[in-house]
């Protein structure tokens, strides 16, 4: 069970949540990208198709761990460019209660370990006991 705590003298989150605390089992996700099955990268130059094969294969490793979208305590987001925020963030709502958003970190970084990648995404997830 995941408790989102409004901390006091702190300006809110828009779209996420400052602390997020959880009793459980965790579930660490490594940074997924838009890579199909076979390895291919899905969107090139398309944020918005790279974000949606992003929360999929996120989907794909929360259920392989016994998690859910529900479940995730916090996201770290890596961007090779800040602009494409929207589009990810359109990705993730589809996925998650954003009444309850998660907490999360978004950093731009230079580049990720392949040219045609727009961004990678981590997830930290707490399954009840």
């Amino acid at each position: 069970m995941l408790t989102h705590v409004p901390p006091d003298g702190v300006a809110p989150g828009n779209g996420y949540s400052h602390v997020v605390v959880g009793e459980g089992r965790l579930v660490f996700i490594s940074g997924q990208v838009a890579l199909d099955e076979q390895g291919n990268v899905v969107g090139e130059n398309d944020a918005a198709a790279q974000a949606r094969q992003v929360f999929e294969n996120l989907r794909r490793c929360l259920a392989a761990g016994g998690a859910t979208f529900a479940e995730i305590a916090k996201f770290t987001f890596y961007v090779t460019d800040v602009a494409i925020l929207p589009e990810v963030r359109a990705a993730r709502d589809a996925c998650i209660d954003t009444a309850r958003a998660p907490a999360s970190t978004a950093v731009q970084v230079a580049a990720l370990y392949r040219p045609e990648l727009m961004l990678e995404v981590e997830a930290l997830a707490v399954i009840p006991w």
